[in-house]
């Protein structure tokens, strides 16, 4: 009897043994496939941690990355707004603003509407566009006439809107020999980030930052933009005294910008595209504000 019982006793260690080396290879099994899970697991997000620091891929070459900042606060009414989007679809169906842009020498400019009135309203109207000659621009203009204009309201945060833009330059698709935001409005920031620092942040991105100020309030919003607002490598500013003016003060602004870029091979000379001042539309040039606007 005890040796019978000893040999169950055994048979019953040894089953034992046996299912807790299969429960050990389980066990090693598992710890294996935790092991190579976390690894995929910690790879997996240290590239998604590494992507945001990470150079963007390079974009399509154009002469001009152009950001066109377009007042629509309570400060503008809604005929002044209209006229200002009316004002930018006449200015692309211009023949002259055309010119300027066929003469980047194939490459084109991408051009992108955006509005802005108070803090954390900037928005896209019109996402960026390649326009490369007549039948882009007139396409472009088309969309900007088709915008649908939103109701005038809040303050006026420049220093904002720049902030929210600078951002819409990366990952747009183009690589530009210059980048420019251009902002149109008749009135001062009087809300949101300040101007100057935004202003600031703007050109240390590299960005240019000039202006069409309608002068159909405040008289002296001239001197605030170009003391408070513009910046980077020739920036300026131009007016506009009335709706009259608006148009022609907008293309030549527009063709002044394209006048700055460096053509590209096989580009035409766009210095002989620059217009003259016209009427109450005048250029203030960058060194009159001193070297600090370059910094």
């Amino acid at each position: 009897m005890v040796g019978a019982g000893t040999d169950a006793l055994r048979i019953g260690m040894g089953e034992g043994i046996v299912r807790l080396s299969c429960f050990a290879a389980r066990l090693a099994f598992l710890a294996v496939l935790l092991a190579s899970g976390a690894a995929a697991a910690l790879g997996g997000a240290g590239a998604a941690h590494a992507a945001p620091g990470a150079d963007p891929a390079p974009g399509k070459p154009v002469a001009l990355e152009l950001a066109l900042a377009v007042d629509v606060s309570a400060s503008i009414s809604g005929g002044a707004m209209d006229f200002q989007f009316r004002g930018h679809a006449q200015a692309f169906r211009d023949p002259r603003l055309i010119q300027a842009i066929e003469a980047s020498g194939g490459t084109g400019v991408a051009v992108a509407v955006i509005g802005f009135s108070g803090p954390g309203s900037a928005r896209v109207l019109v996402p960026w566009t390649l326009v490369r000659g007549a039948a882009d621009a007139r396409a472009f203009a088309d969309r900007v006439e088709a915008i649908a204009r939103p109701e005038g309201a809040g303050s006026t945060a420049i220093g904002s809107a720049l902030d929210a833009i600078r951002p819409m330059f990366a990952g747009n698709g183009f690589s530009g020999a210059q980048r420019t935001v251009d902002i149109v409005s008749n009135g001062f920031s009087n809300g949101g980030a300040p101007v100057e620092a935004a202003r600031d942040r703007a050109v240390a991105d590299g960005l240019t930052v000039n202006a069409l100020v309608i002068l159909d309030e405040y008289d002296w919003l001239e001197g605030y933009f170009a003391e408070s607002v513009i910046g980077g490598p020739g920036s300026f500013v131009r007016t506009a005294e009335s709706r009259e003016s608006f148009a022609e003060a907008l293309v030549q602004k527009l063709i002044a910008e394209m006048v700055q870029v460096r053509p590209v091979e096989g580009g035409a000379d766009f210095a002989a595209l620059a217009p003259e001042p016209v009427g109450s539309s005048r250029l203030i040039a960058a060194s009159l504000r001193g070297a600090r606007r370059n910094r």
